[in-house]
C-alpha cells in the first residue's frame, strides 16, 4: 500500500516498513529554499535579544522601591522605584521589574532621582457587572495579563533601558530592597 500525500506541491509517497522519501529533483531547489528561510529566521530572532551592558552608563545610588495603596477604596496601589543617578548624566527611558515594564520619568523635586511607576490589581476600582442577564456580564472588561520581559531577573533586579550613541542599550542593577510601604490616609498618591 503506498500512501500519497501533496503538500505545498510537493507529493511524499510514504511506504509502510520503508524509510523511502521521494523527492523531484524539479522541487529540491525550493525545499532548499524553505530550509535556508527557516534557519535565517532562527537566527534572526536570537540576534534580537536584548544585550545586557557590563560598564554602568551613570553612577547610581542606592536603588529601592516603595509599595503605596490609597486610604479609599477603589483608590488604587501599586510600588514605586527609584533609581537616583550621583554621577554622570544619562536619559533613562524605561524599566523591566518584576516581569512588568514602566515609563521612567524624573522626580519633580530632583530630576537626578528616576521613577518607574507600577499599577498593582490590590484597591483598584472594580466595574463588574454582575446580571442575571449573560448580555449585560458580557460588558465586563476581561483581565489583562502581562506580555512578560525580555530578561530573567531575580526579585531584587531591574534592567533599565536608556539611548547612547543612537542605539537602545540595556543595564541590569541589582540589589534593590525594599523600604516600608506607604498608606496614603484618602486618596491615591500625587506624583512624588
Amino acid at each position: 500500500m503506498i500512501l500519497n500525500l501533496p503538500v505545498y506541491g510537493i507529493t511524499f509517497e510514504i511506504v509502510p516498513l520503508e524509510t523511502n522519501i521521494k523527492v523531484n529533483m524539479k522541487q529540491l531547489p525550493l525545499i532548499l529554499k524553505l530550509i535556508i528561510l527557516a534557519l535565517s529566521t532562527t537566527m534572526i530572532n536570537c540576534s534580537s535579544a536584548q544585550k545586557l551592558q557590563k560598564e554602568a552608563p551613570a553612577q547610581f545610588g542606592e536603588v529601592y522601591f516603595q509599595k503605596w495603596t490609597a486610604g479609599v477604596e477603589g483608590g488604587g496601589s501599586g510600588l514605586n522605584v527609584f533609581i537616583p543617578i550621583t554621577k554622570g548624566t544619562i536619559e533613562l527611558d524605561s524599566i523591566y521589574f518584576r516581569d512588568n515594564v514602566a515609563k521612567l520619568e524624573t522626580k519633580p523635586q530632583d530630576p537626578s532621582v528616576f521613577i518607574g511607576r507600577f499599577s498593582t490589581d490590590f484597591n483598584k476600582a472594580k466595574d463588574l457587572i454582575l446580571s442575571s442577564d449573560m448580555q449585560e456580564e458580557a460588558k465586563n472588561k476581561l483581565p489583562v495579563k502581562s506580555k512578560g520581559i525580555p530578561f530573567d531577573l531575580k526579585e531584587d533586579e531591574c534592567v533599565v533601558s536608556y539611548s547612547q550613541h543612537g542605539k537602545q542599550r540595556y543595564y541590569k542593577i541589582s540589589g534593590i530592597h525594599q523600604k516600608p510601604s506607604l498608606n496614603y490616609p484618602s486618596a491615591p498618591p500625587n506624583r512624588q
